[in-house]
């Protein structure tokens, strides 16, 4: 098996079983790899020179990239991006690129050149977070930003957020992430406490968004259900909850897509609190799906 493939490699110099993959041309090459996810072509590029000549080729990455890439590369000082080749822009967007004081971060996708994005409690309009009494930072590595706001009570929940952006046109959902319960680590494993936690079986919490082309969507969720499991098989209490407030469709990176979001439970006639606020994501929603059933990674 190695012999058929090492002769398949050479090509027809290399070997006498005539023309190989070594004998096709790396514009041939490129040409396939345009339509190969990037981890495909990367992998490739190990068979022989023409493969990897056409993995580092700036006309296969550029059809990687967004449209309005250079909007992404506009938040990162000159000197991180310029003279890079396209493959290395793909490689640097790749990974998060802060933005508005770190409190937001923005992503493409590894296998899609997608834009992701996702939005720290710390650049949330959070009612009470500024009085101990109610809330509390609490950094832990659980979260992309290293913290999460936690309540231990109040009366008045609300938490609002909004972000302008040039996504690029898609369909994209978004969701908040939030967990039931202070988590902490004893004796090296994790564990959690509820003892704040209280309130949220009694009336629903209320998710919105609207944009700024006038799309809108709502919808309402009981945060915590301790008779009965969530979608995921989990129970509410103790782990990491996803809750997908809706989707907004984008048609064209310009102008920039507003989008404002929040969720509220401001009936004053009960307290809620033992709840810890994460951050909201706003990722493509055909993307989303497929992770969560394992097919990209």
């Amino acid at each position: 098996m190695g012999a058929s493939l090492s002769g398949l490699t050479e090509g027809s110099n290399g070997s006498a079983m005539g023309p190989g993959l070594g004998d096709i041309p790396e514009s041939c090459v490129a040409c396939v790899f345009l339509y190969l996810t990037p981890p495909e072509i990367c992998n490739l590029a190990r068979l022989n020179r023409a493969f990897r000549g056409a993995a580092s080729s700036d006309s296969v990455w550029e059809a990687k990239l967004p449209r309005n890439y250079q909007d992404l590369l506009d938040l990162l000082p000159p000197e991180r991006y310029q003279n890079l080749s396209k493959k290395d822009i793909f490689a640097l967007l790749s990974r998060p690129v802060p933005f508005d004081d770190g409190s937001k971060e923005v992503w493409l996708d590894r296998v899609t050149g997608r834009v992701c994005m996702s939005i720290s409690a710390k650049g949330l309009a959070i009612t009470g977070i500024e009085d101990r009494r109610y809330w509390n930072w609490v950094p832990t590595e659980e979260s992309r930003f290293h913290v999460v706001a936690y309540l231990q009570q109040i009366w008045w929940f609300e938490v609002d957020g909004a972000v302008k952006f040039p996504f690029p046109a898609d369909i994209y959902t978004l969701f908040f992430r939030l967990h039931l319960g202070r988590f902490f680590k004893r004796l090296g494993r994790r564990a959690c406490s509820f003892e704040h936690t209280h309130g949220w079986d009694i009336k629903p919490v209320r998710f919105e968004l609207s944009t700024s082309d006038g799309q809108q969507a709502s919808c309402e969720f009981c945060l915590d259900e301790t008779n009965h499991d969530d979608a995921n098989g989990n129970q509410k209490r103790g782990c990491w909850i996803e809750y997908k407030v809706g989707e907004f469709i984008v048609t064209d990176s310009e102008p920039s897509t507003e989008v404002r979001f929040s969720m509220k439970q401001i009936d004053c006639t009960h307290s809620k609190g033992g709840l810890c606020v994460d951050s909201v994501f706003i990722i493509p929603s055909d993307l989303r799906e497929r992770k969560r059933k394992g097919i990209l990674k």
